[in-house]
């Protein structure tokens, strides 16, 4: 872990030596010579840390060493830019101002110099250290460029833990072993056909495909059979070979001699020609970790003409998607058990098949969800609880409460714990940086994830990409960590793009360890048992259930001078809120990152922030701050400012001075309670143009006319860009303004006034810029337009690259059908309608809207009929129908949506919903129309204003989904 940070700090010596490098003076070698020898050491530091878990004291204390060395260089020169780069001036006042300011400084200067001489001296001894273990533990000097090495003994032990779920009789295997066999012996005899299975550690891939490879129809079908474990640091040749000799076996051939002797190259072609020979084959690569794997073992299978087969497990989702390109290919996402299956092997393991005693329920209960749906944790987990006293309910409750401790012991938790680390073992330093920053999240915390990763990036995680924006760097990471089964998207917010994600809880043990390891984030409830002691970098507030008065009181040393980050998560108690809150911004000058979102109870941004010279993230979301300061432009490091969901209504001139300002967010819901109705923006200075390094400006108020639109034209970079109260003269101007951001991927606009008094939105200008080949056009992916149209803007029927588009209150007459400028674009995965169209009908005419997965239309009180084409919405998963009181008929044609999962009635008319409801027969005509579609909800309120749902199907069980 501690090659991770020392590979951040690098990264950020390297920048601070190439932007700030001058300030130093003299001082500049020595820096670059910390730098170096830290270089030296992070190769060794990657093998060693392999071997740290199974080491002596002295090396760990010496890994340890290499860490705090690591942060107080960081420290220092931090602390040396706040101190001496806010002096940069020029002219005779600023020739004065440099004389004063180095004389003043002259104590503070020769501080740091001593204390960058005393990290080079404690560098030095480092280094000692680093020449004698190498030779001591055998580790060579150049370690090797994999940033996974892990020794073949312990990928065998993790073969052995997936394979602990042999153990017992598996429950809920039997469906998707069925369902694989069907995917081996169905399909083209004439093509080779790879069966990928996805999933996180633990899942119990290895187990069901090695159930399917060894189930007796499968080995009638495929008289040529292997098994080949890969792992995560496979030597290639051994594996060959022992492929070959599986093979020859199965095959009942010796095993040529000289394989011994031959090369890669050679091996391969004694697979390859074997395979040729040997009619029908079914061969699994168990456990794959990279996709150069498969691209170099793919020329070994032959395509033949005997309906060959591969099966592979991985973690990883783009490993099993390369497998499945150039082949015939299906990609099986393993899932967790359900709760059913869960409890049912739980209690197979413990109690031999009996019943869980009354008085241990409640808590087997919550141990049984910690797990999750994982078989390797709920086998593992159980195994020792078998141990305990069945009579002594205090012995279950302890493994309860430390079920994070027991996890790093010794026996079958701790293969849990060994097996979930080989996934964070296999990142490179800079995801596993950002896996172990989730640590801030409270067990079963969603966060959102545009909140994760502008976090990642004002911590200096992430690393800029040629030809990428940084945002769009954080995300990619983001996404691989997803790929890799260690993220868990929750929520969508459009086709895409993850909205909020969790960490599986024992996932997040593993990595809140990791984390306390090496002190990257320090977590507090506030309580005074629970204050950090010693250095804490970053601190992360957590709620409490205590109301304790007393928190200033009692606490131990601490120590926030070196404090980077201060984080809530979730709602904090009041009083240990304010208290640390004022702590860290008395102490801590280094501070980079701020974020207390969602605390209600701060009114006001305290003056001691605008002193902080290295902020460069403010989240003050949800407060009820309602005024910004002047003094914001002191903070000319500041990246991102969220003011969303707060009663700041405008912004100081000052504002302007902040050019590294990327993200700024002001507004607030004109209805809090129904989303429908938009938000309020923020009026902005007349100059905002000059905001050139913005990409998400969200959201302006539009209302002091054309001159700020025009501003708007200049912030090229823009790729979020949210407008209310936009005036009819101006929308000439704004289309003028939308031809110069070529990057831009949202945009809203709307003209909501007050008590629904929308003016109409006038878009539809022609522009030389707006032509169909328009970057604009192409790069946009959401389109959210709020207020009455009069026509639809030529321009969205050219929009190619739209996911998205949400229509509030349009109000289009029924000549204006809206579905025609939309029904051919490409990507189109999400309408949303909400009082859009005054006609009567609509009609989604064949070959139209071909990829639409989503249809929600909603308060639209003159629609009488709906009609699908046959041809028309093949792709469509969902549709919504709410507050549509005319509408007395399903729409004509529903019977075509062959695809379609749900069916959502909110609000519908009487006859409709009484007609559905009491005339369930399968004679009945509706049945047949809609006795495909799995789930069909009906929503509404009773005479007595009652909400009420049901589920159409009498056997349906209810469900709890997410509808927004």
């Amino acid at each position: 872990m501690a090659e991770t940070v020392l590979s951040f700090v690098l990264d950020q010596l390297s920048t601070f030596l190439r932007e700030e490098g001058r300030l130093l003076g003299r001082l500049r070698q020595e820096v670059q010579f910390i730098r170096d020898e830290l270089g030296h050491m992070r190769a060794f530091l990657r093998e060693a840390e392999a071997k740290e878990e199974d080491a002596q004291p002295r090396l760990q204390e010496w890994i340890k060493q290499v860490r705090e060395a690591a942060y107080d260089t960081e420290d220092i020169l931090d602390e040396f830019v706040a101190r001496f780069a806010q002096h940069r001036t020029t002219g005779i006042y600023g020739s004065v101002r440099r004389v004063f300011s180095s004389i003043k400084n002259l104590r503070a200067r020769h501080r740091v110099a001593n204390e960058i001489q005393s990290i080079k001296s404690r560098i030095r001894s480092i280094s000692e250290g680093h020449q004698r273990y190498q030779s001591e533990y055998g580790i060579p000097a150049q370690a090797s460029n994999s940033l996974s090495v892990v020794n073949n003994t312990t990928w065998r032990h993790s073969r052995d833990d997936a394979l602990l779920v042999e153990e017992a009789k598996l429950v809920g295997i039997d469906q998707p072993k069925k369902h694989l066999i069907s995917q081996l012996l169905e399909g083209d005899d004439y093509q080779l056909k790879v069966v990928s299975v996805v999933g996180m550690g633990g899942l119990g891939k290895t187990t069901l495909v090695k159930k399917v490879h060894e189930d007796p129809e499968v080995r009638r079908h495929f008289p040529v059979r292997a098994w080949v474990t890969v792992s995560q640091t496979c030597d290639f040749q051994y594996l060959l070979k022992d492929l070959i000799r599986q093979l020859h076996e199965e095959g009942k051939k010796p095993v040529p001699q000289s394989i011994e002797s031959l090369n890669t190259t050679g091996l391969k072609k004694i697979v390859k020609d074997f395979l040729q020979q040997a009619g029908r084959y079914v061969i699994v690569f168990d456990d794959v970790w990279d996709v150069e794997f498969w691209d170099t073992i793919k020329f070994a299978l032959p395509e033949s003409s005997h309906g060959n087969r591969v099966m592979l497990t991985t973690r990883k989702a783009d490993v099993a998607s390369a497998s499945c390109i150039e082949s015939l290919g299906y990609i099986y996402r393993m899932e967790p058990l359900s709760v059913e299956d869960s409890w049912t092997l739980f209690c197979n393991k413990i109690f031999k098949g009996n019943s869980c005693p009354g008085h241990l329920m409640d808590v087997a209960k919550v141990i049984l969800g910690k797990c999750e749906g994982l078989p390797l944790a709920i086998l593992a987990i159980s195994g020792f609880l078998a141990l305990k006293d069945v009579n002594r309910t205090e012995e279950w409750e302890m493994v309860r409460r430390s079920l994070g401790g027991e996890l790093e012991g010794t026996g079958k938790l701790d293969r849990v714990r060994k097996i979930l680390s080989l996934s964070y073992g296999d990142l490179p330093w800079h995801l596993k940086t950002c896996l172990l920053y989730t640590s801030i999240c409270p067990e079963d915390y969603e966060i959102g994830c545009e909140r994760l990763i502008n976090l990642w990036i004002a911590e200096r995680f992430v690393e800029c990409r040629e030809g990428m924006s940084i945002e769009d760097a954080a995300w990619a990471y983001l996404s691989e960590l997803i790929n890799r089964s260690l993220i868990q998207v929750t929520k969508v917010f459009y086709e895409g793009l993850p909205y909020a994600c969790r960490i599986h809880d024992l996932l997040r043990e593993v990595i809140v360890s990791k984390s306390r390891e090496q002190n990257m984030v320090t977590v507090t409830t506030g309580q005074p048992t629970m204050w950090p002691s010693g250095k804490v970098r970053r601190l992360v507030l957590h709620s409490s259930s205590s109301n304790n008065t007393q928190h200033h009181q009692q606490r131990p040393n601490y120590c926030f001078d070196h404090l980077r980050s201060f984080v809530t998560v979730g709602s904090t108690n009041q009083l240990p809120f304010k208290t640390l809150l004022s702590e860290v911004l008395g102490s801590s000058k280094l501070l980079k990152v701020l974020d207390f979102g969602g605390q209600e109870t701060q009114e006001e941004i305290p003056n001691e922030i605008f002193k902080m010279f290295h902020l460069k993230h403010l989240n003050l979301y949800g407060t009820r701050v309602e005024r910004v300061p002047k003094a914001i432009g002191k903070l000319q490091h500041l990246e991102y400012l969220n003011l969303g969901k707060t009663g700041v209504r405008e912004l100081p001139i000052e504002i302007i001075k902040l050019q590294k300002l990327r993200v700024l967010r002001v507004y607030q819901q004109v209805d809090p309670s129904d989303d429908d109705y938009g938000f309020h923006g923020f009026k902005v200075p007349s100059n905002m143009g000059a905001l050139l390094a913005l990409e998400v400006l969200n959201c302006i108020d539009a209302s002091s006319g054309s001159t700020m639109i025009k501003e708007i034209g200049k912030l090229t970079q823009l790729r979020e860009l949210y407008i209310t109260k936009l005036r009819r003269e101006d929308g000439k101007e704004l289309c003028s303004s939308l031809a110069n951001l070529t990057s831009l991927r949202q945009l809203s606009v709307d003209s909501i006034g007050k008590d629904g008094d929308h003016e109409i939105i006038d878009l539809n200008h022609h522009h030389p810029s707006l032509s169909s080949s328009s970057s604009f056009l192409q790069s946009l992916h959401l389109l959210i337009l709020g207020g009455h149209l009069e026509k639809m803007p030529k321009w969205v029927a050219h929009l190619h690259g739209l996911v998205r588009i949400d229509l509030d209150w349009s109000g289009l007459r029924g000549e204006e059908d809206p579905l025609e400028s939309l029904q051919h674009l490409p990507n189109l995965g999400r309408i949303n309608f909400c009082g859009s169209y005054q006609g009567e009908g609509l009609c989604f005419k064949a070959g139209g809207f071909l990829n639409l997965k989503r249809l929600h239309l909603k308060r639209m009180e003159g629609l009488r009929w709906m009609r699908v084409e046959e041809g028309a919405l093949p792709r469509l998963q969902t549709l919504f129908l709410q507050q549509l009181p005319l509408l007395e008929e399903l729409p004509l044609g529903i019977q075509h949506l062959s695809h379609l999962q749900r069916l959502t009635l909110y609000e519908m008319s009487s006859q409709l919903r009484e007609k559905l409801l009491e005339n369930q027969k399968e004679e009945s005509e509706d049945y047949t129309k809609i006795a495909h579609i799995p789930e069909i909800l009906i929503g509404y309120y009773t005479d007595d204003g009652e909400w009420r749902e049901r589920w159409l199907w009498a056997e349906k069980k209810k469900k709890t989904y997410n509808l927004s």
